[in-house]
């Protein structure tokens, strides 16, 4: 089985502005630990202050481009994935381009002349962090960049899609026209619940795709929201995962694969009409670096071992392994060779 170009990701490519910050600084900023938002005017000034601070570091972030960079580590297969989303024609853009060749991803970028390339400070406290993303260029992307043939031919090659819930404040239109191609031709098309204030305040978008998605991926608040948002009237993970499941499906083809983590507690998968609990690796406190990206990880591994068509608990393992690795290193990184059998 060829596995060059064999899974498309699609998403908001933010560079991540990495930095150890103390609680004065949340203060200031009005930012609460362990938690992620969209930038206001009151947090501009603070992506100067953290590119000053000494021991700043910048990575390729957004959270699809974290999966899709850790599916390519796990698979160590030059080409394997692809990436589309917008930068801006600046310093920061160069640096995300060269930082995902690097890591082996195929990236196409639509280039925004007018607009910055979209960061996401990473503000580190303890081994918690606060994301605050500054969208910029990465919203202004267009369903035209997708559609161009050298783009196009991506997803046509392509057999595995995975976009980020955030993805829908931005193109809705494009998530329509690969989740549409994936239906027609047989494909996997997967989602994430993402955030919160996804399952809030864009209930709409996210329930015109729930049909295409053959796997959904969510953590346990986002999917507590989801049930709250639709009265379902059950905290209940395994419960939310079962409903989710059964959601009607736009194709017969695949079933529908609902993955749920829960931080350090199992990871709840729901298929057939059945739940399995996988636990995950514990690690002791002090060996926690930070979590930023944990979840970004755990579907890169998780990615890494589908495209391969290996069984849904060898997915999970690979998943549980990708997030501990990446929690015991600052930021989304990892070393340079996997060692996960």
């Amino acid at each position: 089985m060829t596995h060059e170009g064999i899974l498309v990701g699609m998403g908001n490519p933010l560079l991540d502005i990495s930095a150890v910050v103390d609680d004065h600084f949340l203060q200031k900023y009005d930012l609460k630990s362990n938690d992620a938002i969209l930038a206001e005017e009151k947090h501009v000034p603070m992506y100067e202050e953290m590119a000053n601070n000494p021991n700043v570091e910048y990575t390729a972030g957004g959270a699809t481009q974290n999966s899709i960079r850790v599916a390519q580590w796990m698979l160590q297969i030059p080409g394997a994935t692809s990436y589309i989303g917008c930068i801006g024609k600046d310093k920061f853009g160069e640096e995300m381009k060269k930082n995902s060749k690097l890591a082996g991803v195929n990236v196409q970028y639509y280039e925004d002349e007018s607009t910055p390339t979209g960061t996401c400070a990473v503000c580190v406290v303890g081994d918690q962090r606060s994301l605050v993303a500054n969208l910029s260029a990465a919203n202004c992307y267009k369903s035209e960049h997708l559609k161009r043939p050298e783009n196009w031919a991506l997803v046509e090659k392509a057999k595995y899609y995975y976009i980020a819930g955030f993805f829908l404040t931005v193109s809705p239109d494009s998530i329509q026209l690969v989740s549409e191609h994936a239906a027609a031709h047989d494909k996997i098309f997967m989602m994430n619940l993402s955030a919160p204030f996804i399952c809030e305040f864009y209930k709409d978008a996210q329930e015109k795709f729930l049909p295409y998605m053959d796997f959904l991926f969510g953590n346990e608040t986002e999917a507590r929201t989801f049930s709250k948002v639709h009265g379902w009237e059950t905290e209940n993970v395994e419960e939310i995962a079962l409903s989710l499941s059964r959601w009607p499906k736009a194709s017969g083809t695949h079933k529908r694969i609902v993955v749920i983590t829960q931080g350090a507690d199992p990871v709840v998968v729901a298929e057939d009409g059945e739940v399995k609990k996988f636990p995950v690796i514990l690690l002791p406190k002090d060996k926690i670096v930070d979590t930023n990206g944990a979840g970004d990880a755990f579907v890169g591994g998780f990615l890494s071992q589908l495209v391969q068509e290996k069984s849904i608990e060898d997915c999970v393992r690979a998943g549980c392994y990708a997030a501990n690795v990446i929690i015991q290193r600052p930021g989304c990184t990892y070393p340079e060779k996997p060692d996960f059998n």
